[in-house]
């Protein structure tokens, strides 16, 4: 068994960064757009640090609950968000900015359901 409280609060700040995210992205057309200024440039930075922020805390979650919880939810690529946090943290300066606007556009907006869910369903 895990701690709950603890797992909740992850799952709260995993939806505080989501929710960033989208917010950052909100005046990201294209990939393009985070290239083309210096104010693109510090959204980039911006987002991708909530990225880290995020796959950090997905890493923590699936440690605390011995890889128990994320399974329940296969609706969401865990391990590409674990991925990603480790390719932008280690591999900083190889960035795609293509992958990461598709992985905001795609895949980011369907994970904040599936927290909401998981929130509700641990408490």
């Amino acid at each position: 068994m895990y701690d709950r409280e603890i797992v909740v609060d992850s799952l709260r700040q995993i939806h505080t960064s989501i929710k960033t995210i989208l917010e950052r992205m909100s005046a990201v057309e294209t990939p393009q757009d985070f290239l083309c200024s210096p104010l693109g440039m510090m959204r980039l930075d911006a987002i991708c640090m909530n990225l880290i922020a995020l796959g950090e805390a997905v890493k923590g979650v699936d440690k605390i609950t011995h890889g128990e919880l994320l399974s329940q939810y296969p609706e969401v690529y865990w391990g590409g968000v674990m991925r990603m946090r480790d390719k932008i943290a280690h591999h900083y300066f190889e960035i795609d900015t293509d992958v990461v606007f598709r992985t905001i556009e795609e895949d980011i907006p369907h994970m904040l359901p599936v927290i909401e869910r998981m929130i509700e369903d641990i408490q």
